[in-house]
Formats: structure tokens, sequence, C-alpha cells
């Protein structure tokens, strides 16, 4: 090719390129969009350390010495943040009669929880989880041997009320049908006074009954942690942003007639 037809196949082609207010509008839309991933990602960062540290927390309290049950006293102070899953332990009188079972699928099946009414000396009544009996054995009448009577002493779990029901069900008290272990309208149902009832229960470990119907310490303790995945995933679409901020607007060779040209 001549030195002539390599200026005019330059004179052929032009650089072209959005106007300046599509530029102006993409490279907005580009730093909002970049701005708000990138805040999204450092929000699940944030997130991943609250969460690293409540599963140490949480831990502890698994694993440590049992302390007493939060009394009458103190139940204005019980929370989630403060008591959930602490270790504990609570002396009283079994109300084996006044018992709700409330609906529940475990690693054994579809059966229910047992919850019972502690009696204190106090006069005041802390809902038991005893745990767990096969849709066969809810009948209190078949599994008498699980029935434990006397004074006794529970260890367990704290477990804040779970009132109303569940996501996919709502409680029928009136039915006495039960998805969610909502203690204080299972007490009023039994016929309990609710002020005297704590506002959370205890998931026993079962070790108060011989029987081992109803099978106690099946709580479990997981905490979903997949910040880091949603992390990477948000400061992923943030450098997308620019990526595609970048595609739109970097400048075209193209020939007078309106097709790209080649760029070899």
């Amino acid at each position: 090719m001549t030195d002539h037809s390599v200026r005019q196949t330059a004179t052929d082609t032009q650089k072209t390129g959005p106007s300046m207010t599509t530029r102006i509008v993409v490279l907005l839309l580009a730093v909002i969009l970049f701005s708000g991933f990138c805040g999204l990602g450092y929000w699940q960062v944030e997130r991943r350390a609250w969460k690293l540290d409540l599963i140490e927390r949480i831990d502890a309290r698994v694993h440590g010495d049992a302390i007493e049950a939060p009394g009458r006293d103190d139940w204005a102070n019980v929370s989630r943040t403060r008591d959930e899953y602490r270790k504990v332990k609570v002396t009283g009188t079994y109300r084996n009669d006044l018992e709700s079972q409330v609906y529940t699928a475990t690693d054994y099946g579809a059966g229910y929880w047992v919850m019972t009414p502690l009696m204190r000396n106090d006069g005041s009544i802390v809902m038991i989880n005893r745990g767990f009996v096969p849709t066969d054995h809810r009948d209190p009448e078949t599994r008498l041997g699980g029935m434990v009577e006397g004074e006794v002493t529970i260890t367990g779990l704290l477990r804040m009320d779970e009132p109303v029901g569940t996501f996919m069900r709502d409680n029928v008290p009136q039915d006495d049908r039960w998805y969610s272990r909502d203690v204080r309208a299972m007490a009023i149902k039994r016929g309990l006074d609710g002020n005297d009832v704590a506002p959370y229960f205890i998931d026993g470990d079962g070790a108060d009954n011989r029987a081992k119907l109803p099978v106690g310490g099946l709580t479990k303790i997981s905490f979903a942690n997949n910040h880091v995945t949603y992390a990477l995933t948000w400061f992923g679409l943030a450098g997308l942003s620019i990526l595609a901020a970048w595609i739109v607007l970097r400048p075209r060779r193209r020939k007078p007639d309106g097709s790209d040209a080649d760029e070899d």
C-alpha cells in the first residue's frame, strides 16, 4: 500500500463516541452504582465481623458454667442479646398435667416438643422444653416413665419466647395447636396466670429424665455466615459497573458510512 493510500484510509475513518450528555449520565450512573455496591460490600464485611463476635459469645455461653435462671425481679431485663443460649439452671416441680406439645420436625422425624410448666418456690413459672417425642408418643399415657415427680433441678439453655407462630403457620390456642413455643399463651391456655410466667423457656438437657423420653438436649445452634460471598459479590458488581461505563464511553473508529473500522 502506498503512502497516499494510507493517508486516504486515515481520512476515511474517524474516532467517535457518545455525546457529552450521554457521557455525563453514564459517568454519574457509574459513580452511583460503584459507590452503592462498595457500600453494600463494606456492610457485609462489618456484618461478618459482628457475626463472628456473636458466634464466639454464644459459644462461651453454651459451654460455660450454668447460672441461676433469671428470677421474677429480673424478667424485665431478659433480652436476646444478653441471655439467649446462656446455660442456666432452675429448681422447681413439674406440672406434668399441664404440658403442651409443639409440632416440630427434627433429625428423629416429625413429632412434638413437650413443654411443661415448672413451678418455682416463689410461685413463678418457667416453661421447660423437656425434649422431643415422636408422633406415636404424643399422648402422655404412652410415656409415663418420663413423668418426673417431685422437686428437680433442670439444666439447659435459655431461649426467648416465640409468640404468635412460625412463618408458615400460626398458633391456634383455642384448638390447642402449637407451631412455636409461645410460653405465655400456653400457660394461659392451661389456666395459669400469664403474669407468673417467665418471658423465656429453657431447652432442658434431659439429664433429669432417666426414661429418655422426651429426648432432651436437641438444641441446634447454627448461624449462617455467608458474608464473605456476599461481600465479594457486591465488590464484583462495583467493578463491573466501572467496566460497563468504560465499554459505553470508549471512543470507536468509524468509517464515513457509519460502520466500525478495523483497528489493526
